[in-house]
């Protein structure tokens, strides 16, 4: 029997060790904390398939599907709007090519949009585009879900256990050594430095994005995402989830409350957006990682080594297709992505010296 360790015990963490265990692997995960403590924990939790690249669109349906059949997936239509005619042009665009694609997907004028959504303030939207089958996770679910199935499959789970790498296969904790045929780390943000004790470089940047959640609101609102003003929300219970407020910072040294400028002006988009005046309920901050063009880096790095890194802020609603992706490549299975998903995410196509900003637009959105 094949073994495996995964270090990090996210979306991503937990997802793969399912999908290894699945298919007959012994897994073993460390995570350093409480599952789920970290970007997975902060994340937003929209999921859509509205993508106009067919390999994106793919790597969505995968991963929307396999939330429906776990149960975790929450109908709600996502809108995106543009304010300028550039923008919109892209809209445009963007809808005929994930239209290509098979996405229900639908471009609205400002009228047509605010007919549908009478909270919306439409003065000023050039263009919306509405993906029909998107929807919201919740990240707490998520986690218990997937750590529950891997659990199910045989895979232990270990909480509260620091791990680093003293070879490419053997993993380290306070307590043993343990050699592996196979380490995958799929750690956030921590997945640079430990893996960098086996002289392995990964190009990756980490930046800290806010998010803030409104006091309730009386509305029907879509997920909403202002290519213009660039910045996002979600419903979240009885309120809107409000995200944006990147930007790079040291790993070592960051703050995990939303900065009050941030709210101040996250709220104001709301209300410039909207008819509401919203108030705030709650607010924080966490990290992502960013790659020099917007993908993943998600493969075998070295000789018994696999990464799963990179992800932009989308590793959560990306995770289950990713993981069936990485369990197939580990162990030498076959996988519907493995035809075009390579070339796409090997985290060998960069050096690991590369200097690039971690807030650039990537080619593509994941």
């Amino acid at each position: 029997m094949t073994t495996v360790a995964v270090v990090g015990g996210g979306a991503v963490g937990l997802a793969t060790a399912g999908a290894l265990a699945r298919r007959g692997a012994s897994v073993t995960v460390y995570e350093r904390a409480e599952l789920g403590s970290g970007a997975t924990g902060r994340a937003a939790g929209i999921c859509y398939d509205a993508f106009a690249d067919d390999v994106d669109a793919s790597v969505a349906r995968a991963a929307l599907a396999r939330y429906r059949d776990l149960d975790l997936f929450e109908s709600r239509p996502y809108v995106w709007v543009a304010r300028d005619e550039s923008d919109a042009r892209a809209v445009r665009e963007q809808v005929e090519g994930m239209r290509a694609n098979g996405v229900a997907v639908e471009t609205l004028s400002p009228g047509e949009l605010g007919e549908r959504y009478p909270a919306l303030a439409t003065g000023g939207v050039e263009v919306a585009g509405l993906a029909r089958d998107a929807g919201l996770l919740d990240p707490e679910r998520v986690v218990s879900t997937l750590a529950d199935r891997a659990r199910e499959a045989g895979a232990t789970i270990e909480t509260g256990t620091t791990a680093s790498l003293a070879s490419p296969m053997t993993v380290e904790t306070d307590t043993e050594a343990r050699d592996f045929d196979a380490v995958v780390v799929a750690a956030g943000h921590a997945s640079a430095p430990l893996v960098a004790a086996v002289d392995v470089s990964l190009a990756v940047k980490p930046y800290r994005a806010q998010a803030l959640v409104t006091a309730p609101v009386d509305a029907d609102l879509p997920s909403f995402y202002d290519a213009t003003a660039e910045f996002y929300w979600r419903p979240k219970g009885d309120g809107l989830l409000v995200g944006n407020g990147a930007h790079e910072v040291d790993p070592a040294d960051w703050n995990r409350d939303a900065d009050p400028e941030f709210v101040e002006r996250s709220l104001a988009r709301v209300a410039r957006s909207t008819t509401l005046d919203p108030t705030r309920d709650r607010s924080w901050a966490g990290l992502c990682t960013a790659t020099p063009d917007g993908d993943p880096l998600v493969g075998r790095i070295a000789d018994g080594l696999w990464v799963a890194t990179g992800w932009q802020g989308h590793g959560l609603m990306r995770a289950p297709a990713m993981a069936d992706y990485l369990a197939a490549d580990v162990l030498d299975r076959p996988n519907p992505l493995s035809e075009h998903l390579p070339a796409r995410v090997d985290p060998t196509r960069f050096d690991g010296s590369e200097s690039f900003d971690a807030l650039a637009d990537p080619t593509r959105d994941w």
